[in-house]
């Protein structure tokens, strides 16, 4: 390894690759389980750690996050596909904002989008969040 790559790989935080990807992205920010925040925005890349895209608001760090990220292949060539995303605001520096992937799924889609996303009604975030949230409480009686 030479110097300059040494140099490079020193000031790289990430520890996965991650690739460039402008998609849309909605977002659903919960605080405590409850949703605090909705928008959309534009994914700048992704990789298998975390998502990186540009935010219509400040989101919080360390608050819950939902994506639901518009998918660039059909499914059997003709169905729209949505790469759901559930984890954590790392950082978030002005619109750009970097987020873990803690649990996804792949969900088809309507074919054509709405320009003003309705929330679902299926809850999956806070459920989610509930389960996030028993599994950091059993981990700190076991540990008491």
């Amino acid at each position: 390894m030479n110097f300059i790559t040494r140099e490079i790989s020193q000031l790289e935080r990430r520890s996965k690759s991650r690739f460039a990807i402008a998609r849309d992205v909605r977002y659903k920010m919960a605080e405590y389980g409850v949703v605090v925040a909705t928008g959309s925005g534009q994914t700048i890349n992704i990789g298998s750690g975390g998502v990186a895209f540009i935010a219509e608001q400040p989101l919080t760090t360390g608050a819950f996050v939902e994506l639901s990220i518009s998918w660039p292949v059909l499914l059997e060539e003709t169905c729209p596909m949505r790469f759901v995303v559930f984890g954590r605001i790392l950082r978030c520096s002005g619109p750009k904002t970097v987020c873990t992937i803690e649990k996804y799924e792949f969900r088809t889609q309507a074919r054509t989008l709405q320009a003003i996303a309705t929330p679902r009604a299926d809850a999956m975030l806070h459920r989610w969040v509930d389960e996030v949230s028993k599994e950091s409480l059993k981990t700190r009686v076991a540990g008491a």
